[in-house]
């Protein structure tokens, strides 16, 4: 089969046009006015309350239990003994703010201590001024 070199030129033509086209980014069908999704509808598969607290500077950029390296400004938490890469819901419970962090790291089990957020963590449950603080962990996905 023989076909004009003009042909191929428009369907390169074609091609270029249809790959630059960009999609409709928003609809009218997204709800804006939810606050994060991803905390708010979720099952449960265990409960647990106790005492949080968070670490920084101390330990930015140093490795984690997981052979990550630390950032203070992810969404990241250490548990004595939930598997890494867990998601867990996390609520002050002086206010009522949550967060989901993943388990990326361990902690060393201080009396009454339950989960140590990062800072950016602890920063969206405001917690940063009290240092350690009552909270209720609801696993949402157990890690491998």
């Amino acid at each position: 089969m023989n076909l004009n070199p003009k042909y191929y030129s428009f369907l390169i033509l074609l091609m270029i046009f249809y790959g630059c086209s960009s999609t409709s980014r928003y609809s009218s069908t997204n709800d804006y006015s939810k606050k994060d999704s991803r905390t708010k509808n979720f099952d449960v598969l265990e409960v647990e309350t106790g005492k949080a607290s968070f670490y920084a500077d101390e330990f930015n950029g140093k490795r984690t239990a997981n052979g990550e390296i630390y950032d203070m400004n992810e969404l990241t938490a250490a548990h004595p003994s939930y598997p890494f890469n867990t998601l867990v819901n996390v609520t002050n419970l002086s206010n009522g703010k949550s967060v989901e962090v993943r388990i990326n790291d361990r902690m060393p089990q201080f009396k009454g201590r339950t989960i140590d957020l990062s800072l950016a963590a602890a920063k969206k449950i405001e917690m940063i001024n009290s240092g350690i603080q009552e909270v209720k962990l609801e696993v949402i996905k157990w890690g491998k």
